[in-house]
């Protein structure tokens, strides 16, 4: 299957998810795409100017044009999502997503999808860790792998 995984750009969740033989739908994979195609941007571009029009799909002219940018990477990435693992409250260096409004518009889209969704807490102490990544392999055994569903 394929997991959204938030914050998107959490290599361990990304890893996880791997390692139990899903999709990761992670914000690493769209950047790498622009920045490992040849083109004429030097040094390559993270976000294009074209990227904030994208995001007109997901979010409105009104909102500032980051949150559009933003969107432009995670909106496709939400609309593919087949389930979710979403973290609540984690520190920077697990997976910071860097913007209030972007994260508001992404809990609210994907939660809004109605797929399978684990929520946790970000652990704060060894065991919560352990509980943590215990209860991400029970929901990731739970699913049923890509091959599966065909």
């Amino acid at each position: 299957m394929k997991v959204f995984i938030y914050p998107t750009n959490s290599l361990i969740l990304s890893d996880l998810v791997e390692r139990f033989g899903h999709e990761p739908l992670a914000v690493m994979q769209e950047i790498s795409k622009r920045v490992n195609t040849p083109g004429l941007d030097s040094p390559p571009l993270n976000i294009t100017p074209e990227d904030p029009k994208l995001g007109l799909k997901y979010a409105a002219v009104e909102v500032p044009s980051g949150v559009r940018g933003r969107m432009s990477l995670f909106g496709p990435l939400i609309s593919q999502a087949e389930a979710a693992i979403i973290v609540r409250d984690p520190v920077v260096s697990f997976g910071c997503m860097g913007c209030a409004r972007t994260n508001e518009l992404v809990n609210f889209l994907i939660r809004s999808k109605k797929i399978p969704m684990l929520d946790l807490d970000y652990p704060t102490s060894e065991e919560e860790a352990k509980e943590f990544v215990y209860k991400i392999s029970q929901f990731l055994k739970s699913l049923k792998p890509a091959e599966e569903k065909k």
